[in-house]
């Protein structure tokens, strides 16, 4: 029996938009990566939040003038924010630092410019941009924005010459090594750099990056191979790829939409298959994912000596594991696979009490079998929220309930472009 009620994911949905209403700079709308003292900005976690606003005000978790304030100081500082190759600065060619200071919006932790978080960063922009349309002058301004910083980034740089996008560029030393290659989160990125009009990627990148997927057959399963479930998540976020196919999908008969139906089926059968037989994992729990965990640690458990990790990128079917399991990750897998999801959110939420006394919804993850300080007979629990595990948990439920923000992005013309770039045809295309 399923306990968890539309009233619990309405529940749930705002704990852990208060994430941003709460941990975010109001003057220049970024979004804390961490719950953590003194921890700095994600752009990610702050695209997030702009895709979540339009999902607040129409939930009555946030007014319409609010959200209109909120996101205007957001595109308002990223649009004015310092754009250059020097190694304090806010962003390069349209791209931006991983990692902001909350107060200055300056590079911080000398990281990377990230593809990736750009591209979550400007999805949530054209998010504001389709949301608010009324024919005011704060409304206008969201609009010109959100079309200006997604027209700004300059995709084929991001190449670095290469048929793929890298990861990323450091000031001090050049583009890192590592390229969006393999089947991932970059789903979104490349649909991103094909629709621009202004810098788009050739299509060759798409191409390329095809090349490099992996189908596998696991737990009964076909589907093309991502070892974590965010994965498998977040580039639906914002597109609705039920019924339309690229090339690659085409030739297996499937969809990604279809595709994630598997690989979070893959990940329950894991579980209930439990080949490091971790005591708690089931059809009732599961869930790998990128995630905080215990560790550093090495510790005999009932006999087994346990590695544990920190934060780290779980995966399914070949690891790593160490019991980690992140209840956020699952909550995303709503709109694939209900059946199975909600079992695990009524686990989470009613019998390891992961919602109880938490501001924001679920901790970020936990582990039964390292043994907690507490006592607890559901072991170590993460400290933590993470805005990139808000953000998910807020936007899949809402496209489960109504798939308001799928309708949404349908309608903008850079995402439809460059999925008819991609490939892509059939369905709503």
């Amino acid at each position: 029996m399923t306990r968890t009620t539309d009233a619990e994911l309405e529940k749930l949905q705002h704990a852990s938009f208060n994430y941003f209403l709460h941990e975010t700079n109001p003057v220049n709308g970024l979004v804390i990566d961490k719950t953590e003292a003194d921890w700095p900005a994600s752009i990610a976690a702050t695209g997030l939040a702009l895709a979540s606003y339009p999902v607040a005000v129409e939930r009555g978790f946030m007014s319409h003038d609010a959200a209109v304030k909120r996101t205007l100081a957001t595109l308002r500082f990223f649009w004015n924010s310092p754009q250059g190759p020097e190694p304090d600065a806010t962003g390069y060619r349209g791209f931006y630092y991983h990692f902001l200071d909350m107060q200055t919006g300056r590079r911080a932790w000398q990281c990377e410019l990230s593809t990736i978080d750009s591209a979550f960063l400007l999805a949530g922009a054209l998010t504001a941009g389709r949301y608010f349309d009324a024919d005011t002058a704060d409304e206008r301004e969201i609009r010109t924005l959100a079309d200006a910083l997604y027209r700004r980034a300059d995709w084929p740089w991001a190449q670095n010459q290469g048929a793929t996008v890298t990861h990323g560029w450091k000031p001090e030393s050049g583009f890192l090594n590592y390229r969006w290659e393999g089947y991932d989160e970059a789903l979104l990125l490349y649909i991103l750099g094909l629709g621009s009009p202004t810098h788009p990627l050739p299509e060759s990148a798409y191409a390329a990056w095809a090349a490099t997927y992996r189908w596998e057959h696991s737990y009964g399963y076909d589907y093309l191979y991502a070892g974590p479930l965010f994965t498998h998540q977040l580039s639906h976020i914002w597109i609705d790829f039920r019924g339309i196919q690229d090339a690659f999908m085409r030739s297996k008969g499937i969809d990604y939409f279809e595709n994630s139906r598997r690989a979070t089926y893959v990940q329950h059968e894991y579980a209930i298959d439990n080949p490091l037989k971790f005591a708690h994992f089931g059809g009732h729990c599961w869930g790998l994912t990128a995630s905080e965990g215990p560790g550093p640690d090495t510790l005999n458990v009932a006999g087994i000596e346990r590695q544990f990790f920190g934060y780290l990128a779980r995966g399914v079917p070949y690891g790593p594991d160490d019991g980690t399991i992140a209840p956020w990750a699952v909550a995303a897998s709503l709109p694939f696979a209900p059946e199975i999801v909600l079992p695990v959110l009524d686990y989470c939420i009613h019998d390891v009490k992961l919602t109880a006394s938490n501001r924001y919804g679920f901790k970020a993850s936990f582990n039964p079998t390292y043994p907690a300080a507490s006592g607890s007979p559901h072991g170590w629990v993460s400290p933590w929220h993470f805005g990139l595990n808000e953000g998910p948990t807020v936007l899949m439920i809402e496209n489960y309930r109504t798939g308001s923000l799928w309708q949404l992005m349908r309608r903008c013309p850079y995402i439809a472009g460059g999925l008819q770039r991609a490939g892509f045809d059939g369905g709503w295309l």
